[in-house]
């Protein structure tokens, strides 16, 4: 390299931009319901997670799983199982500092969940214990039901090591509609959680570990 050569890239000035932002998809699994299958024998489930940058901080979501839970109350033992998926966007709320790429957002998903629902034996209320209490053991499975709901969303994901994330997020659910069963109530829906006679609203939360593939940068 001549003299010449060498006093212009002392002159040039450097490069001083931010590294570009990673555009790609993000996927993993559920940590919570794999910890809860494997802890509680009512409960069996497995959720896969995903979302894809679509904007700087505009990402497009999905959930997609199945669950299992029996629901022993005092008086009826109903099994509830299926599949059930949720779509939706994030919003990222966080401004990161320089080459970070974590979030603190807030999200809005359309569920929809596929299920039945098995009656394994309920008591019926006589009105008197002369008689002894009248339970009935035979199973009754309904099949074919299904439920829809609107559920917003707040959580975090945080970078731990490259392209590795874990995350946590709690949501209010709201019951558009549902199929309910003839003689009986759905007490579980999967994707959705635990109903009651009192309301509509539900509540869930969750726990990921997902992995960032990127397909290409941006300068912020």
């Amino acid at each position: 390299m001549s003299g010449q050569e060498e006093e212009r890239e002392k002159i040039l000035p450097q490069d001083t931009l931010p590294p570009g932002e990673k555009y790609g998809l993000r996927a993993g699994v559920d940590l919570g319901r794999i910890i809860r299958s494997s802890v509680d024998d009512k409960y069996s489930g497995f959720e896969v997670v995903a979302d894809y940058r679509v904007y700087r901080k505009f990402y497009a979501a999905v959930e997609i799983g199945n669950e299992s839970l029996t629901r022993d109350e005092e008086n009826i033992n109903v099994e509830g199982s299926g599949n059930y998926f949720r779509a939706g966007f994030d919003f990222n709320t966080y401004s990161n500092w320089y080459g970070m790429q974590n979030s603190i957002f807030v999200g809005l998903r359309y569920g929809f969940s596929t299920f039945d629902q098995t009656l394994n034996d309920y008591t019926i209320f006589t009105g008197t214990n002369y008689f002894g209490e009248n339970t009935t053991t035979e199973p009754v499975t309904v099949e074919g039901l299904n439920a829809s709901w609107i559920e917003f969303i707040l959580g975090i994901k945080a970078e731990l090591f490259k392209n590795i994330y874990l995350g946590a997020s709690v949501s209010l659910r709201s019951k558009v509609n549902e199929k309910i069963p003839d003689g009986f109530d759905n007490l579980f829906i999967p994707g959705f959680g635990r109903t009651n006679d009192f309301s509509s609203i539900g509540v869930g939360y969750g726990y990921s570990i997902s992995y960032l593939i990127p397909f290409y940068k941006k300068r912020k």
